[in-house]
């Protein structure tokens, strides 16, 4: 790994709008190439922290003269309304492109034939990423994970010729994309999210869909087939010029796992019970996913079997947070739709269930068929009621207590009283209401149920 060149984007010239986790990366970044930058960010406390740059307001007159418009992920250009920074460049004809597409070139511009996988879909793509990247670091392959998973494109290092970028891709990400290609695209799964942001379900799956834009024979298309969503696309890959990989945690495909063992055409690959931080099918299909990716890159079959087993698993992701008088509490909010928290619920046979906060269309009607698991629920956030007459509706005890300081106690209390094994903060929600984010919700979580062990180890009353 090494440093990009300091002149390699010099008389470039960028707008970067949105001055988050992804925004400010990228311009610092852009100006360590060599590149003119200007930025904005609506919120005047972030303009301030942008120290060293010129703002480039974009409701100001006057020409818009650059080379490309770099907005923020989470910011629209087109729905649900545009944002004037994507308006002023569409008028002058300006692109307006991601970290990531700008990441590509500046490694194809440096020389480097390093190597691209995307990974995407409504759920998996952050544990996808990270145990690909944990698989070819471990077989001595340079890799370096990042993009929507953390950290940004652009503060990646330049990698060598047989290095590999792995990038988690968000639906806002590939929206905004140009020339880049994934040497190996993988799109795990598709259910209802970001309608607001695509329209509908057929302007959501596009977005997806873009992961395989401008492949070429000889590259490879992952594409899990346990939704009939991602089957249809998959029949759609099969008429590009990649390789297609079919995937799938409980049904037979070219990678998949039955009777707890992920397999392929040539055999057993991986027992899933050897891989701990991944239990459910939809890790099953995850590592099917990340099987058929490291064996493409050149990884054996012993030592992806092997790496893929010593996988540690992501925070937020059914992190087991503490053992408390016998109960386990596991943090999944990185579960901030429905489908998400399905995944963990099917994995716990009883458990007591917090959840709630921003919820998503549909709320959690679609859990329905993992209500009867759920011994008791305690429900946090803005949306709270919306979510308690579903759960009203069949037949589930439940509070509704507010927040995770009220709700971490009295899960312990429920789940001794009703003989749960298991409290599982899996929201279905997003967490804007109360929180920055899925992680300071989880990082909040995690410390309530560790301050209870330590409560109940000196000798205090949860």
């Amino acid at each position: 790994m090494s440093a990009f060149p300091a002149n390699l984007l010099a008389g470039r010239r960028y707008h970067v709008v949105g001055l988050g986790k992804n925004g400010l990366p990228a311009a610092n970044a852009l100006a360590a190439m060599g590149a003119f930058i200007t930025v904005w960010d609506d919120n005047p406390a972030a303009r301030a922290a942008a120290t060293g740059f010129s703002l480039g307001d974009p409701a100001e007159a006057g020409a818009y003269n650059y080379d490309a418009l770099v907005l923020s992920p989470g910011i629209p250009h087109r729905l649900p309304r545009v944002h004037p920074a994507a308006a002023r460049a569409r008028a002058a004809g300006v692109p307006i492109l991601t970290d990531v597409e700008l990441l590509f070139q500046a490694v194809r511009l440096a020389g480097s034939r390093a190597r691209f996988a995307g990974i995407t879909g409504t759920n998996g793509k952050s544990t996808t990423t990270a145990m690909l990247a944990h698989v070819l670091q471990g077989a001595g392959i340079t890799a370096a994970a990042g993009a929507n998973l953390g950290p940004a494109a652009l503060s990646l290092a330049l990698l060598p010729q047989d290095g590999v970028y792995v990038l988690e891709m968000s639906s806002y990400m590939l929206e905004r994309l140009a020339t880049i290609r994934f040497d190996a695209a993988c799109m795990l799964n598709l259910s209802l999210d970001h309608i607001d942001r695509h329209g509908d379900m057929a302007g959501y799956a596009l977005a997806k869909r873009a992961v395989f834009d401008r492949q070429e024979p000889g590259d490879l298309a992952v594409i899990g087939v346990d939704d009939s969503d991602s089957r249809g696309m998959a029949d759609w890959l099969d008429g590009r010029p990649a390789g297609v990989v079919r995937v799938s945690g409980e049904s037979p495909a070219d990678v998949w796992c039955g009777d707890g063992v992920l397999r392929d055409g040539d055999g057993p690959i991986l027992r899933m019970a050897d891989a701990t931080a991944l239990p459910g099918s939809h890790n099953a299909q995850n590592a099917a996913a990340v099987a058929a990716m490291a064996f493409y890159f050149g990884v054996s079959r012993a030592d992806t079997a092997r790496l893929m087993a010593s996988f540690p698993g992501l925070p937020h992701r059914q992190q087991r947070a503490a053992t408390v008088d016998g109960v386990t509490f596991y943090n999944d909010s990185k579960a901030t739709n429905a489908d998400s928290a399905a995944r963990a619920l099917a994995c716990h046979d009883r458990l007591i269930w917090i959840l709630g906060g921003e919820a998503k269309e549909g709320g959690i009607d679609s859990l329905v068929p993992w209500f009867s698991r759920v011994a008791h629920a305690l429900l946090i956030g803005k949306d709270a009621p919306a979510l308690a007459r579903t759960l009203t509706a069949h037949g589930v005890p439940h509070d509704v207590v507010g927040t995770l300081e009220a709700a971490v106690p009295a899960s312990l209390d429920a789940a001794k009283r009703l003989g749960a094994p298991v409290v599982m903060l899996s929201p279905a929600c997003a967490s804007w209401d109360q929180f920055t984010g899925y992680d300071q919700r989880g990082d909040r979580f995690m410390a309530l149920a560790r301050g209870l062990g330590v409560q109940m180890s000196t000798g205090g009353h949860a």
